[in-house]
């Protein structure tokens, strides 16, 4: 254990502390609507703030690796030799590493203290970031990139659980702007490095190095900044509790469903047996985890009251689209400027700036006016109309698209992100009662990172359909369209070897654009869905009791270890 996430002294005040707070969760828990508390002032010290400032830090380099590695896979793939089975794998490798063992960490950071667990994810993402700069294989590069995404994902996950330990309920929307803003920032630049470090005279290996002066710093600030205490809690008996079954059917089921979601098309068919095999298998394990979840654990992993909340359900409803549409942009938008306008990957990540410059700081502007006025819905009814409308005009961007005008129409999009980026998961931690209050905000980059995964399948899948009905119509290029119809980005690199102004290369640049085009349309229908389910989500107070399971030292939030299972609160 941490010397700095010593447990509080148990006492007669603990535990008439702890039994006050069971009587006001279950009282939370039966009445009709949350009980409304008035938080004392609250009030930000420096010990805080530095906090924050890690945080930010540390999204904002994950952020920027989870997108800029994508970018030099194919030089990394002609350093290596390899095949293009390999070059997706240490792309995908990342993502589902950091999305299956988030629960899990969440788990862990309950029994060990958050401030351990985070030191341990910051080392697995540097220990991985330095095994895939120095490999020279396959091999090791994926090793190293499992790792980094377990670590990646554990800090996606301990910063939200760390947020809501640290921050009243009121005053959240306005920290969670500083991650959302940070990871935002990280994202929409991530391409933009990915394509500098490729093109000029540095190594691809240099992605890799980048994250280092970052995370040292990190690890050198954790355990100045990060004094926190928890209520007693027994190690030995909690991790007898643990629901290790759960989380072995969790990380399996899951891992076999995102898999085939990201290689489904690219790597192999959709009706291949590669890629059914696995999704129905995924499918399957997922569905008997929920039941197993629901009947047989004494502490789930993932308690399933959770889904009994309507509002709950659709705020991670609403964070899983947020992901699945931002990731889409991020992935695609550099296709059409690399492929339909000829722009250089450095130029295509430098077309990224009107999302750069319109989605962190309309994060962090929404964050600060939710904390001021109290209600989550406004930005929710403000932001999916916006990516409605924003989806809707980017469709408009074609080969003889000017600058100014490509600018002008990614703007709304941008806005939209960033307004939605703070508010689609305040809902949850409203609506939640607190002895759940850990696994509810973990859940939050969980169904991020799978609505990311699914976001690239689904424009995947749209984009092949159409690109190869297109390509199969035309005489002259019928005969590449099974070649280069299953991915649009090597797609890209066959048009830049076909010459300037030929017909061919003319139609093939209309037809990629009209491809990418029926891609926006399906993510304004998407966008559209979250509109429409937002209506139903309810409105509970922002003004509630800060009940921490961890806290900074000395701070006067309360420390809660009820263990009695109560289910979330009802909406009124």
């Amino acid at each position: 254990m941490a010397a700095s996430d010593e447990p509080m002294p148990s006492s007669d005040s603990a535990m008439t502390l702890t039994e006050n707070h069971r009587d006001s969760t279950m009282t939370l828990a039966d009445n009709q609507s949350p009980k409304d508390a008035s938080p004392e002032e609250f009030k930000a010290d420096w010990r805080l703030k530095s906090i924050f400032a890690v945080i930010g830090l540390l999204n904002f380099v994950v952020a920027v690796d989870a997108t800029s590695v994508s970018v030099a896979l194919p030089t990394i793939s002609s350093d290596f030799g390899g095949t293009a089975t390999e070059a997706f794998w240490a792309g995908t490798s990342f993502l589902v590493a950091s999305c299956v063992f988030q629960p899990l960490i969440s788990l862990l950071s309950d029994i060990f203290g958050r401030k351990s667990i985070l030191l341990l994810a910051v080392l697995s993402f540097t220990l991985g970031a330095i095994l895939a700069a120095v490999s020279h294989g396959w091999t090791l590069m994926l090793f190293g990139r499992c790792i980094q995404g377990v670590g990646g994902g554990g800090l996606y996950a301990l910063t939200e659980v760390l947020i809501a330990d640290l921050i009243p309920l009121r005053e959240r929307g306005k920290w969670f702007s500083i991650k959302s803003g940070s990871q935002a920032l990280g994202t929409i630049v991530g391409p933009l490095i990915g394509g500098a470090f490729t093109e000029s005279s540095a190594s691809w290996r240099w992605l890799f190095w980048f994250n280092i002066p970052f995370t040292g710093l990190a690890l050198a600030l954790i355990p100045i900044f990060f004094h926190l205490e928890r209520a007693p809690v027994s190690v030995r008996e909690s991790l007898a509790k643990v629901d290790y079954i759960g989380s072995v059917f969790s990380i399996a089921s899951l891992t076999s469903f995102l898999i085939p979601i990201t290689w489904g098309g690219s790597m192999y068919p959709w009706d291949s047996w590669h890629t059914l095999v696995p999704l129905i298998l995924g499918i399957a394990g997922m569905i008997g985890f929920v039941v197993y979840e629901a009947y047989i654990p004494a502490q789930p992993l993932i308690p399933t009251y959770l889904f009994n909340n309507l509002t709950i359900c659709l705020s991670y409803l609403g964070v899983f689209l947020h992901g699945l549409v931002l990731w889409a942009l991020v992935y695609y938008l550099p296709l059409y400027y690399e492929g339909v306008l000829a722009y250089s990957p450095v130029v295509s990540g430098l077309a990224l700036f009107p999302e750069c410059l319109t989605i962190a700081p309309l994060a962090v502007v929404t964050g600060i006016i939710i904390t001021k006025y109290g209600d989550y819905r406004w930005p929710l009814w403000t932001g999916w109309p916006l990516a409605v409308l924003g989806l809707g005009i980017i469709h408009l961007l074609g080969p003889h698209t000017s600058v100014p005008r490509w600018i002008f129409l990614n703007l709304p999009i941008g806005v939209a992100c960033g307004v939605l980026f703070p508010s689609v998961q305040l809902p949850v931690q409203a609506a939640v009662n607190p002895e759940y209050i850990t696994i509810a905000v973990t859940m939050t980059p969980f169904f991020r990172t799978m609505g990311q995964s699914v976001g690239v399948a689904i424009g995947g899948v749209v984009f092949q359909n159409r690109i190869r009905k297109q390509l199969a119509n035309d005489p002259s290029l019928g005969a590449v369209a099974d070649q280069y119809a299953s991915d649009a980005s090597s797609l890209v690199e066959f048009i830049k070897t076909l010459p300037s102004g030929s017909s061919e290369r003319t139609a093939l640049i209309e037809m990629y654009a009209k491809s990418l085009g029926v891609v926006w349309a399906v993510m304004c229908g998407i966008a559209a869905l979250g509109l429409l389910t937002s209506l139903f989500i309810k409105k509970y107070s922002l003004n509630q009791e800060l009940y921490s399971k961890q806290r900074v030292r000395g701070s006067r939030a309360d420390l809660e270890s009820v263990q009695v299972p109560v289910e979330p609160k009802n909406e009124h």
